[in-house]
């Protein structure tokens, strides 16, 4: 078999992968990328991801919206959820955004975009089974790993013959589950808890550890519980599930809670405990690449794994999951082998959303982290019921904290659980990395009525 040499070689076209390949080119490498399938073309975030789920979760917002409408003074009748309307409303949002994905890989690429199956064969070397049905080789100078995640299963007795949805295929079901199982009490299952019980099903939520949302402070992660409880989603926390059993049309688990045991029936379950890295079909041993014990590629701050020459950007580096930090790891690549900067990881303030109703979200430390690191700290609070816009629009639940550096007066983290908190974070962000002191959020001309004003008001109770 003939063998292909390239300058570099991207082993998937996830957000750095594909945001990398054209600046790869353009600096006059030749390049090529290796995803394993058309569809997944731009990798999970517009497809499998990020962009369908948040489509969707629009969708159980206007139902919540029109449910609620008589408190804004609109009569109209309780909402009927058309799912197979929501989903072909989804599907028509992911497959609006493939060809420009792949149409932008194309320009740059060409034929040397690559739709099949990788694996390594030998240091530099890679084999890939093309969709066509033909085998290629292919070698380069550099390698760039960016093949992902995909949901991890746990090992439950009976889970894999009763049946089970994942964050996946929970998004192409065309009729509504009658009482919908999470196991799992993170972003994922949340998101889709609530989702679910807006579009109508009964939503029952398990969790192993004893809060919600174990990385957050327990503050945050009992007013999480208490809206989603107000919406009607029950919790059963401190659980482990003994066994799964299908029954009919019906999915039965046997639960350990504390010290006994209970039975919990439903029409469907949702596995969303995580997300496993996709590297037991690579073959890293081949290229001497190392995993850790869950399979994914340690890296330094520059994103080298331990092979010279070989990286590893997005998800499969066991760094946070997000598509904003996949990005940002080619910002750091791109730097360092085009730019010639010197970029790391080194620092790098990283946001999160959990797109519930209303949002959550979070940077830099907790609480409980800026304790732990010694850092002796004043901690200020405001209920969002204090914040005008969030009168206005009727929505009041949730809560804004901050942490902030008793000694520099410096931003340490900032959870925000309010309406529009994804947007607001960023303005904390901005003064984070700007290493400003929390004062310029206290005195600051911020318009009002906006959410964004709630800063003024955080942090004057610091």
């Amino acid at each position: 078999m003939d063998t292909q040499y390239y300058d570099d070689i991207i082993i998937g076209g996830g957000k750095a992968g594909k945001t990398l390949a054209p600046a790869l080119v353009a600096d006059g490498r030749k390049t090529a990328l290796v995803e394993r399938s058309l569809n997944m073309i731009g990798g999970s975030c517009p497809n499998i991801a990020c962009i369908p789920s948040k489509t969707m979760v629009a969708s159980a917002e206007v139902a919540n919206s029109v449910r609620n409408s008589a408190a804004y003074g609109i009569n109209t009748a309780p909402p009927t959820v058309d799912l197979a309307a929501v989903i072909g409303r989804k599907r028509s949002v992911v497959q609006s955004l493939r060809p420009i994905n792949l149409n932008n890989l194309h320009t740059a690429l060409g034929d040397d975009l690559i739709i099949g199956t990788a694996r390594f064969v030998a240091p530099k070397t890679i084999e890939v089974a093309t969709d066509e049905g033909t085998t290629r080789l292919l070698t380069a100078e550099r390698l760039f790993i960016n093949t992902g995640t995909r949901p991890l299963i746990p090992s439950v007795p009976g889970l894999k013959e009763a049946g089970f949805l994942t964050s996946e295929s929970i998004m192409e079901l065309e009729q509504l589950p009658e009482h919908l199982i999470v196991l799992g009490s993170g972003y994922i299952g949340l998101e889709f808890a609530q989702m679910f019980r807006r579009f109508g099903s009964r939503v029952t939520v398990i969790g192993q550890s004893e809060q919600i949302l174990s990385q957050q402070d327990p503050d945050i992660a009992i007013a999480v519980q208490t809206l989603l409880e107000r919406d009607g989603i029950e919790f059963l926390l401190k659980a482990k599930v003994l066994r799964v059993v299908r029954s009919g049309n019906a999915t039965k688990l046997l639960i350990q809670v504390g010290d006994r045991e209970i039975s919990l029936e439903g029409s469907h379950l949702l596995i969303a405990v995580g997300r496993a890295p996709t590297t037991d079909t690579l073959n890293l041993a081949a290229a001497g690449v190392a995993t850790d014990a869950r399979g994914f590629i340690p890296v330094n701050e520059r994103l080298e794994t331990n092979v010279p020459n070989i990286w590893a950007l997005g998800d499969i580096n066991g760094g946070p999951q997000y598509t904003h930090v996949a990005l940002d790891d080619y910002r750091i690549v791109k730097a360092n082998l085009i730019d010639g900067g010197n970029r790391s990881t080194r620092d790098r303030l990283v946001p999160s959303c959990l797109f519930i109703d209303p949002e959550l979200a979070h940077i830099g430390l907790t609480e409980t982290e800026a304790q732990q690191k010694g850092y002796a700290i004043r901690v200020a609070k405001l209920d969002a019921r204090d914040i005008m816009r969030a009168v206005t629009q009727s929505q009041t639940d949730g809560l804004m904290k901050a942490i902030v550096d008793t000694e520099t007066g410096r931003i340490l983290g900032c959870s925000l659980l309010c309406h529009e908190a994804g947007e607001v974070i960023s303005t904390v962000q901005m003064v984070m990395q700007a290493q400003m002191p929390y004062t310029v959020l206290r005195d600051g001309i911020l318009t009002h009525p906006t959410m964004a004003e709630g800063l003024n008001m955080l942090f004057s109770n610091v």
